[in-house]
């Protein structure tokens, strides 16, 4: 079958992981677009089957939506907006414009029901948290996409993935910034965190960048897959890598504000489903990550008033 012909759009352009996914698409020599809209954009109908039909592009990768599983407690309301409502607005305008295209939805391992072993596509998915529910929501359009609007829509269920220019709202870099600040004399040796021993799979952004890009041009369309390591770390890890790194011990304080409700143990990935479709593995070890935190974060440092 020839496949679709036309640009690359990316929505979310400008967030943590569509920013690294838009260079590494362009790095593989593909003609992108980046929809860098805020919410209220992508939830302006009208207007977004007018741009879809202007670009007719021949994939799209959805990484627009809000980020934040603490966030969406408070925030419930916009958080279902900007990944259900945007969501269905997408596909819908996609089938208005009659073009042949190829989705790729970025969903989230929070749809799962908890559980202490590797957790794999067919597992139970009964999210615990607001965001997990506006996510399961968001990846049941996309695959009923495939029959109701003629999209080819494949759906990831990324796990953890962090590395440079990722918010300091997050754990990973929130720890890795106070160290930056400890080591250049701006802050006090006391770093506050929140629930240090649960463990995460974790795997680096530019890695799932990667596996993003593999499913775009192998995945089967109204399929699941996860997009992780197959491996957990505590957070606890990343601090004492960290404290390794910069030859310094450091008090711990526990944060009550960055404690979490319903906060899961072990959120842990089985990504085999990924690999036999794909053969991608991850090429970034945990090491090179904390590294590559570090040194962005301490650019940063350097460079605020």
């Amino acid at each position: 079958m020839t496949p679709p012909q036309g640009p690359v759009l990316v929505t979310g352009a400008s967030g943590f992981a569509g920013g690294h996914l838009v260079q590494h698409l362009r790095a593989e020599g593909d003609t992108v677009v980046g929809w860098d809209l805020p919410d209220h954009d992508l939830l302006n109908r009208t207007a977004l089957v007018e741009a879809v039909r202007a670009l007719r592009p021949a994939q799209v990768y959805h990484c627009a939506g809000a980020p934040h599983v603490a966030a969406a407690w408070s925030e419930t309301t916009r958080t279902f907006k900007a990944n259900v409502l945007a969501t269905h607005y997408l596909l819908d305008a996609l089938r208005q414009s009659g073009h042949a295209c190829r989705m790729l939805i970025t969903g989230s391992a929070t749809v799962y029901t908890p559980s202490e072993h590797a957790l794999v596509e067919d597992d139970p998915a009964v999210p615990n948290n607001p965001y997990g529910l506006s996510k399961l929501a968001q990846e049941q359009l996309g695959l009923q996409g495939n029959v109701d609007d003629g999209v080819e829509v494949v759906v990831t269920r990324s796990f953890n993935h962090t590395g440079p220019r990722q918010r300091p709202a997050f754990a990973a870099p929130a720890i890795t910034r106070q160290f930056a600040l400890m080591e250049a004399g701006k802050l006090d040796p006391v770093l506050r965190v929140g629930n240090i021993d649960t463990r995460r799979d974790i795997t680096d952004v530019r890695d799932v960048a990667r596996a993003y890009r593999l499913l775009m041009q192998r995945g089967t369309p109204g399929t699941v897959y996860n997009v992780c390591s197959g491996r957990a770390h505590a957070i606890r890890d990343i601090v004492e890598g960290l404290q390794a790194r910069l030859g310094r011990s450091v008090e711990i304080e526990t944060n009550p504000d960055l404690l979490r409700r319903n906060d899961t143990p072990v959120i842990l990935g089985n990504p085999g489903r990924l690999i036999d479709t794909t053969g991608w593995a991850p090429a970034i070890s945990f090491g090179q990550m904390l590294d590559d935190l570090l040194e962005y974060w301490r650019q940063d440092v350097r460079h605020s008033a």
